[in-house]
């Protein structure tokens, strides 16, 4: 009997704990759309760079748009990197449980080569990235 009953406490702790992984996940906030843009109209990118000319246009957006289920507020942070350096980091705020963000870069002839917008939490966990180059 107390080996049953000792099964049966174990059984349950593992429920919890894996409800409560669950649970915490699903309050995590999730990236819906990710994009760098050359221009942001009506609060959304008008388009999705992956290669651009360094003289097409003065700077280029970091678009996100966040599902954010317990609508608490906090904070992303938008890392922007030039062949592996870190070239930029800007913190945003995220205020509601759907909310759209986004961070300005300058770009210019120093601008050429591979690049990188790293999206982490207030916590530091990459949510998405998206990459380009400039040419």
């Amino acid at each position: 009997m107390r080996r049953v009953s000792t099964f049966l406490t174990v059984i349950i702790v593992c429920l919890f704990m894996v409800t409560g992984a669950m649970a915490a996940e699903a309050g995590a906030l999730r990236i819906t759309e990710m994009a760098v843009t050359t221009k942001i109209s009506r609060n959304n990118p008008i388009d999705s760079v992956r290669r651009i000319n360094h003289r097409s246009v003065p700077a280029l957006y970091c678009f996100t748009r966040i599902l954010n289920p317990s609508g608490t507020e906090t904070t992303i942070r938008h890392i922007w990197y030039r062949n592996g350096q870190v070239a930029a980091e800007q913190e945003l705020n995220v205020k509601g449980k759907k909310w759209r963000t986004w961070s300005k870069r300058p770009i210019g002839r120093d601008s050429v080569g591979k690049w990188r917008v790293e999206t982490l939490d207030s916590e530091g966990k990459l949510l998405k990235a998206v990459d380009f180059r400039i040419n």
